[in-house]
């Protein structure tokens, strides 16, 4: 395994503290949302950018941050928003971490703003206004990872 490059190809081990290895793979997206529906369409569109989806509801999404961080989280905030809320502070001790704001964060929302505007300009790089659409999304996520 190469522990000295990152690439798209590579997965390499992150240590977080003296008793955590965490995997980094930058070719992976975690898509999270408590829709399976809306889970699926976003991870067509994932893999559509070459990328490999990780689907999972909110609280299995918070035990894979834990061991893997990937190249984009997408996160489905549901009708209000507040579907992936329990994610928030662990996605951002890992920015805070990474030094770089990364893993960058999408969130899929039903009103339109900014981070800014939501309240969320810490964890959150963009919002997406639903309907959930490849030609929405897709330029979003190969902006973000190609970053």
């Amino acid at each position: 395994m190469n522990r000295e490059g990152e690439t798209a190809k590579h997965v390499n081990l992150v240590t977080r503290d003296s008793s955590t290895e965490t995997i980094r793979d930058l070719s992976r997206v975690l898509v999270v949302g408590k829709s399976p529906i809306n889970r699926v369409v976003v991870s067509k569109i994932v893999e559509r950018s070459g990328l490999r989806p990780i689907s999972e509801p909110p609280d299995i999404a918070a035990k894979t941050l834990r061991i893997l961080v990937p190249g984009a989280i997408v996160l489905d905030g549901g009708p209000d928003n507040k579907d992936c809320d329990n994610l928030m502070a662990g996605i951002e001790t890992l920015r805070r971490a990474s030094g770089k704001s990364l893993p960058p964060v999408i969130l899929l929302s039903n009103k339109n703003g900014t981070p800014e505007s939501l309240g969320l300009a810490n964890v959150i790089d963009v919002v997406v206004a639903k309907p959930i659409t490849p030609e929405r999304l897709q330029p979003v996520i190969d902006r973000l990872i190609s970053r």
